[in-house]
């Protein structure tokens, strides 16, 4: 599965962590840049993305309606891209597992 970072994430993040998550990409890239939620939850949905994100508002969906698409929610506020990098790549053995376990929805990153 692959990566989509929500527009309250740097874009760069795709290529900064394209050694961990080789098919990462960006809402921008998609133009769903000023799109609703939905759409960006629909979009995910049917492409295989998993959700990265600072927004609440994904975490309560995937609580709602389960997976897919799953979501990484960032609990760091807002931090700068390189700590959100750094995050991302501690993270990325709990992201992995969260990508392979179909009994995950949701995986808070702090």
């Amino acid at each position: 599965m692959k990566l989509l970072f929500d527009q309250n994430l740097s874009r760069k993040l795709s290529t900064r962590l394209a050694d961990i998550f080789p098919d990462a990409s960006h809402v921008q890239f998609h133009e769903l840049a000023e799109k609703t939620d939905t759409k960006i939850w629909e979009f995910a949905k049917l492409h295989g993305f998993c959700i990265v994100t600072q927004d609440a508002d994904f975490a309560e969906r995937s609580r709602l309606y389960g997976s897919p698409p799953k979501v990484v929610w960032l609990r760091c506020g807002n931090a700068p891209t390189r700590q959100i990098e750094s995050l991302i790549r501690s993270g990325a053995k709990a992201i992995q597992e969260l990508l392979d376990n179909s009994e995950f929805h949701c995986l808070e990153l702090h």
